[in-house]
């Protein structure tokens, strides 16, 4: 008996089952449930709500393609970019389920049970990343097509440009999907650096919403702030995704470098200290 239970077969801790079982516990909390079905009713009453404003406007007023600084209303792509107008506020929301997915472990001290269970903790890591990439990009994606089909009877009641297949639809569902996925990795970064919910929220809300507006208001006083705001992660994902309101003198693979920037750096620099400092 003693001689089978020494040579019994080991389980193997995987990728796949490490992520299987990040899944399960992410999809089980009651957080997850209530930001992603946030993050999707609110990105597409911002665009139903933009839409019906401005093409209420647009009626109210007419011919506004000949009103000085009224062109870009009645642009073509003007009512596709309204979809993504909300795009801000699902960076900052799906962004703290990425710090929730790290920070969330040390919180409540399932960290130690986490590793103990999968001792290799850039394995852990991985999981994590992909599952939250995967996820983040998915429900932007739904908010996108979502607020595309509420938006767009209300784009054609006022004889609003509102086309699926279009240049200016097919950035904001595709790029929008990207800038989301990028402020959840930061956001993923930053619990696992921080390790802790509040003082990760607080920063990636700061990154995303006060460092904004602290570069606006030195770009009033001096040229140096506009060369450094174009770099900063919202600007980055709402370029790409916006170009026609949110302008930028990049091009999009500087941007699109920009992006990944901001993507690999914190995460490699949470990496090196997941991998140095103590598990508590």
């Amino acid at each position: 008996m003693s001689e089978k239970l020494a040579t019994a077969p080991r389980g193997k801790v995987s990728l796949f089952g490490v992520l299987r079982s990040e899944s399960i516990r992410f999809f089980s909390l009651n957080s997850t449930r209530i930001l992603i079905l946030l993050a999707i009713v609110l990105y597409a009453a911002i665009a139903a709500i933009g839409t019906w404003g401005i093409g209420s406007l647009r009626a109210s007023m007419g011919g506004m393609e000949q009103m000085p600084g009224m062109e870009d209303l009645a642009a073509p792509g003007f009512a596709s970019e309204l979809i993504g107008s909300g795009l801000v506020f699902s960076q900052l929301i799906l962004g703290v389920l990425g710090v929730l997915l790290f920070s969330g472990e040390f919180t409540t001290g399932s960290a130690v049970s986490t590793f103990l269970a999968s001792p290799q903790r850039l394995r852990v890591l991985a999981a994590k990343t992909i599952l939250i990439t995967v996820v983040t990009a998915g429900v932007q994606i739904v908010s996108s097509l979502l607020a595309f089909a509420i938006s767009k009877p209300i784009a054609d009641n006022y004889q609003m440009d509102l086309d699926f297949g279009s240049d200016a639809f097919q950035r904001v569902l595709w790029y929008g999907a990207l800038a989301v996925a990028m402020a959840a990795l930061i956001g993923l970064a930053l619990g696992m650096m921080l390790r802790n919910s509040a003082g990760g929220i607080t920063s990636l809300a700061a990154l995303f919403f006060v460092l904004p507006i602290i570069l606006s208001i030195l770009t009033s006083i001096t040229d140096w702030a506009q060369h450094i705001a174009k770099f900063t992660p919202d600007q980055l994902g709402m370029a790409l995704a916006t170009p026609s309101s949110v302008v930028t003198d990049l091009e999009s693979w500087q941007q699109l470098l920009g992006v990944a920037g901001w993507i690999v750096l914190p995460l490699a620099l949470g990496a090196v200290l997941l991998a140095k400092r103590d598990i508590k």
